[in-house]
C-alpha cells in the first residue's frame, strides 16, 4: 500500500498541482463509495494547505 499523506509532506509542495498529486486516494479499492473519499482527500489537502501557511513554506520571492 502507498505511503499516507503528512503534514511533513507539505515542505515537498511548490505548486497548486503538486497537493493534487500527492493527494490521490491511496485507498480507493477500501472506500465504501467515491463520496467518502472526496471527503477524506478534502481533508487532507485543507491539512497540508494549514502546514504550508503556517509553516512558512511560501516563497519569499511571491511575497507582495
Amino acid at each position: 500500500m502507498p505511503r499516507r499523506t503528512y503534514e511533513g509532506d507539505a515542505k515537498h509542495v511548490e505548486h497548486a498541482e503538486d497537493l493534487e498529486e500527492m493527494v490521490s486516494d491511496k485507498r480507493a479499492g477500501w472506500r465504501a463509495n467515491a463520496a467518502k473519499g472526496r471527503r477524506r482527500q478534502r481533508r487532507y489537502k485543507k491539512r497540508l494547505t494549514k502546514e504550508l501557511l503556517r509553516g512558512g513554506y511560501a516563497d519569499p520571492d511571491d511575497a507582495l
